[in-house]
């Protein structure tokens, strides 16, 4: 498990340089969950670090697979200066908890849910997993675990995550996608969906 996340902290160093902040929660019963955050010019990026300790495992399985299944962090990209974004660290370590608190799988097109705004005053109380392999590159680890994948959490507003749990998650992105919508903006209303 340490070697595991050695790796994912040198790529994380590697594709976004070094963080400038840490914080570490640990939830009864669970491993201890890191945030590590980066500064890139106006952008800020919060990374976390301990979710791919352990395989996520599907919850119909009668047995956890130690090895293999498959590993994700979450990787969160805001502005910086616009809003207490910083108070997403918790938030965003339950949520990298939720696959040994839940035994849940998390994976792109998935909806997350905190049930409270992301950080104080913010329009967003979940987020939209996205597709892995653009900021940071999949993290190969010694066969037979799988790699693991930094997945890009997308804010959602509550009428987009209702929009997208009928529409889907390709519907939304290509909504935002054509209205030019600022993801990263910490304070953006909702897109127009008609």
């Amino acid at each position: 498990m340490e070697d595991v996340l050695a790796l994912v902290e040198a790529r994380l160093r590697t594709a976004m340089g070094e963080p400038d902040a840490r914080a570490a929660v640990t939830f009864l019963g669970t491993d201890r969950i890191e945030v590590l955050r980066f500064m890139d010019g106006d952008i800020v990026r919060y990374a976390t670090l301990g979710m791919s300790a352990h395989p996520m495992t599907d919850p119909t399985a009668a047995l956890a697979d130690p090895v293999k299944g498959p590993r994700a962090e979450m990787v969160l990209s805001v502005r910086a200066g616009l809003a207490e974004t910083d108070k997403v660290l918790r938030p965003l370590a339950v949520l990298a908890a939720s696959p040994q608190v839940e035994g849940v799988v998390v994976a792109p097109g998935a909806s997350l849910d905190v049930g409270d705004p992301l950080w104080p005053a913010a329009p967003f109380s979940s987020v939209l997993v996205a597709e892995p392999g653009g900021l940071v590159e999949d993290l190969e680890l010694d066969a037979p675990m799988d790699p693991v994948h930094f997945l890009p959490l997308l804010p959602m507003t509550s009428n987009e995550a209702a929009w997208k749990r009928v529409h889907g998650a390709q519907e939304l992105q290509e909504r935002w996608l054509t209205q030019g919508t600022d993801l990263r903006d910490p304070l953006r209303r909702s897109v127009t969906l008609g």
